[in-house]
């Protein structure tokens, strides 16, 4: 797209991450999911392009071992809540004043928009965590647990693994899988008592079929502001799909 921009900035421990941009209007962070990139979740299915035709500008970035960004594989490099430090870097590197920036995640976009709402880091005037349910914050390990099994077996995961498609899904993305598997071990759980911090308005929208990370209806009765909102598909299809950069677009620009 002739309006897309690129450039690299320096997070807290030096590492550089990839910011994609569109748009001019008011900031939308937006955070992809686990093993994707900004391409893959917002610019690809049109999402990104739909919030700047709503006039808002999108701020899109490649979490470490993912997309453009870097991908260390120094285990300094993977201090506890280093996507959640990554977010605030970017925050800071753009001069972003609480509530002066809306805030998206997909699925651990999700997880990270909430770790860091929940435990006051960021305070965005709006939050959408989509493909997040109760279980993928406070039952990380469980889920942690199956990606590190497709990393230690990638060369004899075989078709009809229930494993499989993830290790394509990996392997289509050019994964380092030694970074992958120090950043998973970054992630702690979540106190579900923490989201009563989560005061702003957020919207939780879930693909009708997607039961990956537990209950997304659940969550948005644990939350103080949430609406929820279903969307078509599964967990990976549900991204690909117009009903959710339209049920993202929408709750943005109401006032």
């Amino acid at each position: 797209m002739s309006d897309l921009s690129t450039a690299m900035f320096t997070s807290f421990d030096e590492t550089k991450l990839a910011v994609h941009r569109m748009g001019e209007g008011a900031p939308v962070i937006l955070l992809h999911g686990l093993f994707s990139s900004a391409d893959m979740n917002w610019i690809k299915w049109g999402h990104a392009a739909r919030l700047v035709e709503a006039g808002f500008e999108a701020i899109m970035l490649d979490f470490r071992v993912h997309g453009e960004s870097e991908s260390p594989t120094d285990p300094a490099n993977y201090r506890s809540g280093v996507l959640v430090r990554d977010a605030a870097a970017l925050v800071e590197h753009l001069e972003l004043e609480d509530g002066a920036y809306d805030l998206v995640g997909f699925s651990l976009g999700s997880r990270t928009a909430l770790h860091a709402t929940a435990t006051q880091v960021l305070a965005p005037r709006k939050l959408v965590v989509c493909g997040m349910g109760v279980s993928g914050l406070n039952e990380w390990q469980k889920r942690a647990a199956f990606f590190k099994r497709v990393i230690d077996e990638f060369d004899t995961i075989e078709r009809g693994d229930p494993a499989y498609f993830s290790r394509q899904f990996l392997k289509s993305q050019g994964v380092d899988r030694v970074a992958a598997r120090l950043l998973l071990d970054a992630m702690g759980d979540l106190d579900l008592a923490k989201l009563s911090n989560v005061t702003m308005p957020t919207l939780v929208a879930c693909g009708v079929d997607d039961q990956d990370n537990g209950s997304a209806t659940e969550l948005a009765e644990l939350l103080p502001n949430a609406t929820y909102h279903e969307v078509p598909g599964a967990h990976l299809d549900s991204a690909t799909k117009p009903e959710l950069g339209e049920a993202i677009t929408q709750f943005l620009s109401v006032p």
